[in-house]
């Protein structure tokens, strides 16, 4: 026992002693950068021209493969969206096998095959892969396609368009794609109603036969295999895939505009603005200013610490982030600086985005900023480098960029050799906030009046990139008409005046979904003014929302907050069990078309009411609130209205709430039952 504890003691000693030698004043110097070995990958090529990438790694007993073929782009015309219906219907049965006989041997084996209209990939278990990488290998030769699968395809395309239409994002990126690109550019084209209903089957299966080819496909295979082996596999597999002429098309080079311009898109439905400043750039790998390039990006939008997020999220609080993006391309890349901003801030923060662009286009980076990005950089190829698929794609890479052997093994040793004026250099050169598009999707009603105060010319387009006039502001009010008539239109419409007066209560249930997460939300309302909203989910009750006519409260997540100040006196005025009764208080403040219909829109407190012109029915609410990054607005949709005792009730509300989308439906309404003063308790 007393050899131990002196043993202890020695112990204690040293490492106080090798403590006492450090000078804990001085920043640690950072060690050498790592020596990175990259997985050595074999290569061969069949004689139809298909390229074959290997690379062993036998830490699991798996294995991958992923076809690329690298076609030239090329524009469809009237048929856009053919080559990505071809891809949706490879591998729905063969020559040799049917679909379900295909998917049920893929299922069994635990494996996974599918396929796109550049290429295919499989992965599986060791012991399965010969037979995983031969289903691959059939739908890729001898996929058939039949009219069932196709009328299948076409439908669910037509139905996916139709979810896009009020997508603000989606339509965003569209019109960017059209102006920047161009409508006959590969890039520039999109899929619609018209030429999806242009495609036929036939054109699918043209499509297949002219650019599905394996003279400029790469078939990548990473894993647990033996190389002799999987080589003489890939051989008997894919020997027989005939190659062919594969047509090449000219394509027009993009140009940016001469002075910079904002290119406005009228969403009335929108919430917020969805803002890009865009210029096309020639920039490829490997390219002498790649890696200042990259670097560039990084200090100015690259992330959480970069400079555009500090500013417009941390600082100003106009988004939820603003981010950068640069992408290479051996045709055309892209520079795009972005963020999707608050309405009442759209031009504020266009003004923050091009300031920060021409920042670093005109002042140099510090030293610190170009440190850190570069360490960033390299702390994420560092990782990558252990990946098993990394090799390969590195091998690949080189091939399509026609890149030296060694451009990998010298990637740390070339960021690290850029300096701040390479960085300023290459900002100057990609980053043109002089020559860019301000590409703004939103709300024109809410956001152009302050646009208009500018220094940029504005031109307007419609939602599929065409040009078109700048939206009606409002429409005139017709005389006679105010917030009573309006409300009292309403009425009439939901069943009548006097139908509505004898109502003294509401009951009303309704479902919905969140994150896979099934709610219930329970409403109760008595007149005049009591009014209880408890939600509830995962077996719990998720929250409330409680007022008895003097009093109330909120509670959620076991906190309560008691109403008080401008939030009870609001609660006070609420007329119940319908609260259009109290809007005739406020103010009607102009028609708004929104969609090809036009709406009344009251203003009462911080709300604003939608009513639908034509047919008197309450749309929707919009309530102002504060919040972390200042007012923000709630929109509350409604729609469905089914008649029950009487009176027509919404069975269908929306409700945003930052970047997540709530849906309800009404499952049961009681009138004037089922609801007690207990339940404002």
């Amino acid at each position: 026992m007393k050899t131990k504890i002196l043993s202890i003691i020695a112990i204690i000693a040293m490492s106080f002693s090798a403590t006492a030698q450090i000078d804990r004043s001085k920043m640690p110097t950072p060690g050498p950068d790592p020596v990175v070995k990259l997985g050595t990958a074999e290569k061969f090529s069949l004689e139809n021209g298909m390229t074959v990438i290997m690379v062993e790694n036998h830490k699991l007993p798996r294995a991958a493969a992923t076809l690329r073929i690298d076609n030239k782009p090329y524009a469809e015309g009237n048929i856009a969206g053919v080559s990505d219906m071809m891809g949706s219907l490879l591998g729905r049965g063969t020559s040799t096998i049917t679909k379900d006989e295909f998917n049920e041997k893929v299922d069994f084996l635990g494996a996974s095959v599918n396929f796109f209209s550049t290429g295919a990939s499989a992965r599986s278990l060791k012991k399965y892969f010969p037979e995983v990488l031969g289903l691959m290998a059939d739908g890729v030769k001898n996929s058939q396609f039949t009219q069932e699968e196709f009328d299948k395809e076409k439908q669910v395309t037509l139905e996916n368009l139709k979810s896009v239409e009020k997508n603000i994002p989606a339509i965003a990126s569209r019109v960017e794609n059209v102006l920047v690109f161009g409508k006959n550019h590969p890039r520039g084209e999109f899929t619609n109603k018209e030429t999806v209903n242009n495609i036929t089957l036939d054109a699918v299966k043209n499509n297949f036969n002219t650019y599905y080819k394996p003279n400029n496909a790469y078939l990548i295979i990473v894993g647990d295999i033996n190389p002799t082996e999987t080589k003489k596999l890939v051989k008997s597999l894919f020997a027989d895939w005939k190659k062919g002429n594969i047509p090449v098309s000219t394509i027009q080079k993009p140009v940016n505009v001469p002075t910079t311009e904002i290119s406005f898109v009228d969403m009335p439905n929108a919430n917020q603005s969805e803002v890009a400043v865009v210029n096309t750039i020639d920039l490829t790998l490997g390219d002498k200013d790649y890696y200042a390039a990259l670097l560039a990006n990084k200090i100015l939008g690259g992330g959480g610490s970069a400079r555009l997020f500090q500013n417009l999220r941390e600082d100003k609080a106009y988004t939820y982030g603003s981010y950068s993006r640069v992408s290479q391309s051996r045709n055309t890349g892209i520079f795009r600086a972005t963020a999707g901003v608050r309405n009442v801030v759209t031009d504020s923060a266009i003004v923050e985005i091009q300031k920060e662009i021409n920042k670093i286009r005109y002042q140099k980076v510090t030293e610190k900023e170009l440190q850190d990005a570069k360490e960033e950089y390299i702390g994420g190829f560092v990782m990558d480098v252990q990946k098993p698929a990394t090799a390969a794609n590195y091998a690949l890479n080189i091939a399509l960029y026609d890149l030296p052997e060694d451009f990998y093994a010298n990637y740390i040793k070339n960021i690290n050799s850029v300096t701040v004026d390479d960085v300023q250099n290459a900002a100057l050169k990609h980053f043109r906030g002089d020559k860019a598009r301000i590409m703004v999707t939103g709300k024109g009603i809410d956001v152009l009046k302050n646009l208009e105060k500018g220094d940029y010319v504005i031109s307007y387009f419609d939602k599929e990139g065409n040009p078109t006039t700048k939206p009606e502001m409002t429409l005139p009010i017709p005389a006679g008409v105010t917030a009573t008539t309006v409300v009292d239109t309403y009425f009439d419409a939901i069943g009548g005046k006097d139908k509505v007066a004898t109502i003294n209560s509401v009951m009303m249930i309704s479902t919905g979904k969140v994150q896979g997460i099934d709610l219930t939300m329970t409403q109760k309302q008595a007149a005049p003014n009591k009014m209880a909203v408890v939600m509830t989910g995962m077996g719990q009750t998720l929250s409330k929302q409680i007022f008895d006519g003097t009093k109330g409260y909120q509670e959620a997540q076991g906190r309560r907050k008691d109403y008080a100040g401008e939030e009870l006196e609001a609660a006070k005025t609420t007329s119940a069990p319908f609260a259009d009764a109290e809007y005739k208080k406020g103010k009607l403040d102009r028609i708004e078309p929104i969609d090809g219909e036009n709406f009344y829109v009251i203003k009462h407190n911080k709300m604003e009411i939608f009513y639908n012109v034509k047919t008197g029915l309450k749309a929707k609410e919009v309530r102002t609130v504060k919040g972390p990054q200042g007012e923000v607005k709630l929109p509350t949709t409604f729609s469905d209205y089914k008649e029950v005792n009487g009176i027509k009730f919404p069975h269908k509300m929306g409700q945003k709430m930052g970047p997540m989308d709530l849906s309800f439906d009404l499952k049961e309404v009681k009138v004037n039952e089922g609801v007690s003063d207990a339940d404002f308790k």
